[in-house]
């Protein structure tokens, strides 16, 4: 695991409670004291980078993209082999397998993934895309890790500024909606902390139905919606108020934004 920031840990407290062994795990974190931190945590060596991917099955690449090449640089310095089928598995948003790919030996596979922060409670929504060499053998691998945090899905890469716009900025998207409820249920005349608690369990408990109940959206809408209801008249505003456009104007936007950024790292 190169980077030991919040996506980096939760990663690894994701395996280690999943039965990987912490001595099979080993952290490269530039700062001194956030690699202390995490050895203390889990019980997991860290090493410089170069160190560190020297045998491993699984290389992890989990820090900002500015720092990117600068990685993948010590990562080619290290003892790293194409024919030991060693992947590397890339958390960094915007950089694509290409930017990783020539600087690594020939064949060596890249899995681009974009998870989101729902992986700090274990329920994240990753998605993969395979690079040039990657096998189905190798993303049987990376889902099995991300499996630990979350669900897995699986997308060709041309598809991952959408995957970003959907669901790696996605979280931000329902605490805005949690926000604004809670602003107008004081304006309601309740409490804050009761409009956050009844907001925060009619999310947790409606995403619940979501994931569990085998329903769709439209289904689950329409059964909680009596004709002329007070439901109904909460649905026909926001209808009104143009939320489907909104949503469709923030995704397309956050996707452009997406691609934008990509370029901006070539």
């Amino acid at each position: 695991m190169i980077g030991g920031g919040r996506i980096g840990e939760a990663l690894i407290a994701g395996l280690v409670e999943a039965g990987f062994a912490p001595k099979d795990l080993v952290v490269a974190e530039k700062s001194p004291t956030r690699a202390a931190e995490i050895a203390k945590e889990f019980g997991v060596a860290t090493r410089s980078i170069a160190d560190s991917v020297e045998g491993a099955d699984v290389i992890v690449v989990a820090v900002k993209p500015s720092d990117v090449d600068a990685v993948v640089t010590q990562i080619a310095a290290g003892e790293i082999d194409g024919e030991q089928e060693q992947i590397i598995v890339s958390l960094a948003a915007g950089i694509p397998t290409s930017r990783f790919e020539p600087k690594l030996p020939a064949g060596m596979a890249v899995v681009r993934v974009m998870p989101n922060t729902p992986m700090l409670v274990g329920e994240a929504m990753s998605v993969m895309s395979p690079g040039r060499h990657a096998r189905p053998e190798h993303l049987d691998v990376v889902r099995k890790i991300l499996g630990t945090v979350g669900k897995v899905a699986e997308v060709p890469e041309s598809q991952i500024d959408a995957v970003t716009a959907v669901s790696g900025s996605g979280p931000a998207y329902f605490f805005l909606v949690a926000e604004a409820m809670i602003d107008a249920a004081v304006g309601l005349g309740l409490t804050r902390a009761t409009a956050t608690e009844l907001v925060n369990q009619t999310m947790t408990g409606a995403a619940a139905m979501l994931d569990r109940s085998g329903e769709t959206p439209t289904e689950l809408r329409a059964a909680v919606t009596s004709p002329g209801g007070t439901t109904a008249a909460a649905v026909s505003e926001l209808e009104r108020n143009g939320l489907r456009a909104a949503f469709l104007d923030a995704l397309d936007a956050a996707k452009k934004r997406s691609v934008d950024l990509g370029r901006a790292h070539e």
